[in-house]
């Protein structure tokens, strides 16, 4: 076998694959085991509360139908027996809601895709590194499939983190106009809920995501939920620092009784404050960013074309004196 592993490229490849496969297995199969003792725990915690809605959704037509196929692929590969729950699930589930997954099967997806690519990236690899008239070495394979490994490992956490922060920094920029738009139809005379429904209707194009978020607080109201739930929904759903501040300012004005008009306009006035903090924050940053090309690309191009007149010169007349020839 050591005989055959040594002088046979083709023998030592599939070694290194199956080794890396049953490494793997064997990791996620101790891994898998762990994580289930600890959903279990939590399950039983959360069985009562969770009873309710998980039948609903269970019976909904609409949520079979909008269910997509990684979704069901996850559930039978629950129903096989391996369980695809993540062991910081809630913090899971928050970050996959901050960047606009708000399914209840996400965190099983997510889950199930980095499962997939570890393995699937190390095989393309090894079947494009195996299909070359010179494959590479033992080691190279190991190393770069390995690599590969941990690429698909967390590409997908890279990839959900730059989706949020860029879904949260289009609600940041958009949020003052939309809440200067609420302001003036609450000062005409509309309360609340229609406000929301108003500015939803009316940003859609403008702003998608903060017209996204209004409506669905609305539909939440009309649904039959109290001020305070819908509110702290709308908060939990994205996970911005302003939008849990706009909650918590129209729960507390609904619990006073305070004028929410009047409340909005202090409140829009310090949101238009820090958009322009933040802008004159990006204008303050440029010269130091337009330094760095500057130096790097001009700052050569501009000692060439002094030093050389005093090159060719040097060139024309000292170096013939240099070698004699003056």
């Amino acid at each position: 076998m050591i005989e055959l592993l040594a002088t046979s490229t083709t023998a030592r490849t599939a070694f290194l694959i199956g080794a890396f496969a049953v490494i793997a297995l064997v990791s996620f199969v101790l891994i898998n085991l762990t994580s289930r003792q600890r959903a279990e725990r939590k399950s039983y915690s959360r069985f009562i509360a969770n009873d309710a809605i998980e039948t609903s959704q269970a019976g909904s037509l609409r949520s079979r139908d909008n269910e997509s196929a990684w979704a069901r692929m996850a559930t039978r590969i629950e129903q096989a027996g391996l369980n695809l729950g993540d062991s910081k699930d809630e913090r899971l589930t928050q970050n996959l809601k901050a960047a606009g997954f708000t399914s209840p099967s996400a965190p099983r997806v997510f889950t199930l895709t980095r499962l997939v690519l570890v393995f699937l990236l190390p095989v393309l690899y090894l079947t494009i590194a195996l299909t070359r008239a010179e494959p590479p070495g033992f080691m190279a394979m190991y190393v770069i499939g390995s690599l590969l490994g941990l690429l698909g490992l967390f590409l997908p956490n890279i990839i959900v983190r730059a989706k949020a922060d860029r879904r949260t920094q289009d609600i940041v920029n958009g949020f003052p106009d939309c809440l200067d738009l609420m302001l003036v139809c609450i000062e005409a005379g509309l309360g609340i809920e229609a406000a929301m429904d108003r500015v939803g209707k009316e940003m859609i194009r403008v702003h998608p995501l903060v017209s996204e978020l209004l409506s669905a607080a609305v539909l939440r109201l009309r649904a039959g939920a109290t001020r305070q739930e819908a509110f702290r929904a709308l908060a939990d759903s994205t996970g911005v620092d302003e939008i849990n501040s706009f909650a918590t300012l129209l729960i507390q004005s609904d619990k006073l009784g305070t004028s929410l008009g009047s409340t909005l306009r202090v409140y829009a006035g310090e949101m238009r404050e820090k958009r322009r903090m933040r802008a004159e924050e990006k204008a303050y940053r440029l010269p130091v960013l337009i330094s760095i090309p500057l130096v790097v690309f001009m700052l050569p191009v501009m000692i060439g074309v002094l030093m050389l007149p005093a090159s060719i010169r040097v060139v024309r007349e000292v170096a013939p004196m240099l070698t004699g020839g003056g």
